[in-house]
């Protein structure tokens, strides 16, 4: 009898093993190529959705997670490296730069996607990448790198290299929007047709238009196929309004630094205005004006006579 409880527990310890390892190899290890695979068709549509190119997302994902292979990546579902940055959902604890660093953990490796553009979108560190073209891959990688993405010097030359290795660039022209590669003549055609509000291209790139009467953020972002995200970031008011007045300028695409204007341009306040004001009205960042112009908060009221300069 002692003989058969002896068998029996040891039986029962090797079936537990056994799930144990079973469950510990059901992640099928994944090659770069068969990474691309499961995950190119997410990557466009991120770019669609967030204007970051899919070879840049493809090529982080890679890199970070080993092509989904790092621990991260299988019990974290943490494709990007993110870490938790006041994150409030589960965590993981994991040495990176520093030992015992917060990850953020994911229910699936798709939430992981999406919090990865968001993430991109949120900080005003990485603002200045968006001005790039879609397919400008290096000057991305160069700028992630920059904007303290990561802190290993050679970040740039390894999302370059698995890009042009796996040639991940193809999938940048998967969400070009028709109006990128179109003739003029013919964007403004469909524009006119096709949307409720004339659209205005102010200098070569950055676009606007102007609010009616009962325009929200969310009705402008739903006719131009934007992000609620991307309109907060492309605009700066005195405060993060959905309800817009009628007359104010929206823009669809980020304003630029020095905004359109080719020389040094100078102007005299007519009206008490604020710096953010400013910035809606000519199409400049209102950090820009603000550094350029010495204050330190784009809320500045500005009296009538004052001397700004936009570029």
């Amino acid at each position: 009898m002692q003989n058969n409880n002896i068998m029996k527990l040891f039986l029962t310890s090797v079936s537990v093993l056994l799930a144990i390892s079973s469950q510990a190899n059901t992640h099928q290890k994944l090659s770069k190529s068969d990474y691309v695979d499961q995950w190119k068709s997410e990557a466009i549509q991120q770019m669609k959705e967030h204007n970051i190119p899919a070879s840049i997302t493809l090529a982080q994902g890679i890199l970070e997670s080993a092509s989904g292979n790092s621990r991260l990546a299988v019990k974290g579902k943490n494709h990007f490296g993110i870490k938790c940055h006041g994150w409030t959902g589960d965590k993981m604890y994991m040495d990176d730069d520093s030992k015992g660093e917060c990850f953020r953990v994911y229910n699936s490796a798709g939430d992981s996607y999406k919090d990865h553009s968001l993430f991109l979108n949120k900080y005003d560190r990485y603002a200045f990448l968006f001005d790039l073209e879609m397919t400008n891959y290096k000057g991305w990688a160069k700028g992630l790198r920059k904007a303290g993405y990561a802190t290993n010097p050679q970040y740039p030359q390894l999302l370059i290299k698995l890009i042009e290795d796996l040639e991940l660039s193809q999938y940048d022209k998967g969400g070009l929007i028709p109006e990128i590669i179109a003739q003029p003549e013919l964007i403004a055609a469909r524009e006119s047709m096709s949307n409720k509000h004339e659209v205005t291209i102010q200098g070569k790139k950055t676009k606007y238009i102007v609010a009616k009467k009962g325009d929200t953020f969310y009705k402008i972002s739903q006719e131009f196929d934007l992000t609620l995200g991307q309109l907060y970031r492309y605009n700066d008011f005195d405060s993060k309004k959905d309800f817009l007045e009628e007359g104010d300028k929206i823009y669809l695409k980020p304003k630029r630094d020095g905004g359109w204007f080719k020389k040094k341009k100078e102007i005299t306040v007519k009206e008490e205005t604020s710096i953010n004001q400013l910035s809606q009205k000519y199409g400049v960042t209102a950090k820009s004006i603000a550094r350029m112009n010495g204050f330190t908060d784009n809320n500045v009221v500005l009296s009538v006579g004052d001397k700004v300069t936009l570029r």
